[in-house]
């Protein structure tokens, strides 16, 4: 039994990563966390769009790929002077793609 649960968890495991974007196939998403509450991601967010901060994940079009979702993390990055190294803002944009965008 504890041999089905163990092949289970691998599975859906494997699949949570098969569902990623290839763009962000090597991306440290432990460390995207890590990077957002960090750089309090959410507060900034929360001050330019209100609410929860989740209105600004939907800016009507914008962020059609995952490409340009990698390039507003790296415009963020840019204008506040966050200091993120190119594996950095991919594994925030990773992580905000797993959690809102859902590019494959």
């Amino acid at each position: 039994m504890k041999f089905f649960l163990v092949l289970a968890l691998f599975m859906g495991a494997g699949l949570a990563n098969a569902q990623q974007h290839p763009l962000f196939k090597d991306a440290d998403l432990q460390a995207g966390e890590k990077l957002i509450a960090e750089n309090k991601c959410n507060e900034c967010h929360i001050r330019r769009v209100g609410g929860n901060g989740s209105a600004i994940y939907n800016p009507k079009g914008r962020i059609n790929t995952a490409g340009a979702l990698r390039g507003m993390v790296e415009y963020c990055n840019t204008e506040l002077n966050l200091g993120f190294f190119p594996e950095d803002t991919n594994s925030v944009a990773a992580v905000l793609n797993k959690k809102h965008y859902k590019f494959r």
